[in-house]
């Protein structure tokens, strides 16, 4: 239920802090404190500024002047923080014009939404992230001129079933999380502490358990919900597992692929489009109930699904994972439950309610409010202009004659490749000014000057074992 400024201002009748929240451009939540006393109209009326140049991919210095205004809509009682405080997200506008600013992540999704509903194909789609991530014991990792390593460990990991005495055994084997119970998962109490702190934020939770890697993987499965809302709270989601873990003696990772030779950390993100009450991606005599709508949705996933991955798989980490012949999903072809195809319809419920396309390439590192965003639009770009996907494939498409698998198309190979095809491939995201070519042209700086080119320049540590005694 939409929240009022005057209920927001009762609430924090019982808090001691405000804590004002937003999200840069790479997804990473930023903030600052302050009394609760101050918790007044003129905050959600007038807004309280911040410096926009010490923000990454923000202002320059000479224009850093910007204002935040409170959603009233996104406060909750923060649950992990000891002094009582009240969190709420806001927007980000220009102090000057009192217009939205183009940055801002968050507005670009709202613009989304007000699309959808412009192009008549839908009143709001709905979204349903499955955010996978990493508990460790223990986290270490340099990187100077003439050294570079990382260890990360685990109670569960293989690696320390031969350690000396005490030993008490139940290790996870390689690829064997998926999903004994304890003691084999030694996280059963943790997930569920964080899933109670979720729920006490408004996050509702509906189901969580270990994942398939060893050493602490997991999932916790949110509820679905209207897409703005969702980045909130996969926002929120990141948040408080991060600092649960940190009470608890881990440390919460979402990198997608913090171990070699086990499973990474997925995303797979179920969408539909609804108009009123009814879901546009149902038909109970097409393929998998699918609708043609949302067969053309799945044609601009599969078209844009390069460019995309520079939004949902945006790290060089992220290309770790995103491996051919591997179980994560580089084959752009689409399929009922078939898992090693990019685009997935899940078949466990007949219901029209229940009918949705799964996009199995996004990994958590991405940004949520620019990763559905652009998904949105790659699938609105398939309707539109309607996009072929081409026949399904009920196949193990890992399984296929050499000669057959030729012919499926696989997404780029590294985040170097995905923003080339985002440069020449983003006339879909322009559509109802949504994204702007200043917010792409940015983007693609930023992920150039700042993880492509300081990766590429440093010597491996495996180039070491191979090249050394060269």
């Amino acid at each position: 239920m939409a929240k009022s400024v005057s209920d927001v201002i009762n609430m924090g009748n019982d808090v001691k802090m405000v804590d004002i929240r937003f999200a840069d451009l790479v997804g990473t939540w930023q903030h600052f404190s302050i009394p609760a006393r101050e918790l007044t109209e003129d905050l959600f009326e007038d807004g309280i500024g911040f410096d926009g140049s010490s923000i990454r991919g923000f202002q320059e210095i000479h224009e850093s002047d910007m204002l935040l205004i409170p959603d009233p809509d996104t406060v909750f009682i923060d649950p992990v923080l000891e002094v009582p405080t009240l969190a709420v997200i806001c927007n980000i506008y220009d102090p000057i014009t009192r217009q939205p600013y183009s940055r801002d992540v968050r507005y670009i999704a709202q613009k989304a939404a007000a699309y959808l509903q412009q192009t008549g194909i839908g009143d709001a789609s709905y979204w349903g992230p499955e955010a996978e991530f990493f508990l460790f014991n223990d986290v270490r990792y340099t990187s100077e001129t003439n050294k570079a390593y990382y260890e990360v460990d685990s109670i569960e990991g293989w690696w320390n079933s031969g350690k000396a005495f005490p030993n008490k055994g139940a290790q996870a084997p390689a690829k064997g999380g998926y999903f004994p119970a304890p003691p084999a998962d030694a996280l059963q109490d943790i997930r569920s502490k964080i899933v109670l702190a979720l729920e006490a934020a408004g996050v509702e939770v509906e189901v969580h358990h270990h994942e398939v890697a060893t050493a602490g993987q997991c999932e916790i499965d949110m509820r679905f919900d209207e897409m703005v809302r969702m980045a909130d709270k996969l926002i929120i989601y990141k948040y408080i597992i991060k600092n649960v873990a940190r009470q608890n003696g881990l440390t919460a990772t979402f990198m997608p692929k913090p171990l070699f030779a086990d499973n990474g950390s997925g995303m797979h993100v179920h969408q539909s489009v609804w108009k009123g009450s009814d879901n546009v991606f149902f038909d109970e005599a097409g393929y998998a109930q699918l609708s043609q709508t949302a067969k053309y949705y799945i044609g601009g996933l599969l078209k844009h699904a390069p460019a995309l991955l520079a939004f949902c798989a945006p790290t060089t980490n992220s290309y770790k994972r995103l491996v051919p012949g591997f179980e994560a999903p580089v084959n752009l072809a689409y399929s009922q439950r078939n898992r090693s195809a990019i685009c997935r319809i899940p078949v466990y419920h007949a219901s029209p309610k229940a009918k949705r396309v799964e996009f199995r390439a996004p990994d958590p590192s991405a940004n949520p409010y620019l990763a559905f965003t652009a998904m949105l639009m790659a699938g609105l770009d398939g309707v539109q202009n309607q996009i072929d996907p081409g026949e399904p494939t009920d196949k193990d498409l890992y399984d296929l004659p050499p000669e057959e698998f030729a012919k499926i198309e696989q997404v780029p190979g590294s985040l170097d490749a995905v923003l080339a095809c985002l440069e020449e491939d983003h006339d879909f995201l322009l559509a109802g000014d949504v994204f702007t070519e200043d917010v792409i042209a940015t983007w693609l700086d930023f992920k150039r000057t700042n993880e492509i080119d300081p990766v590429r320049m440093r010597p491996h540590p495996y180039e070491f074992t191979l090249y050394f005694d060269i």
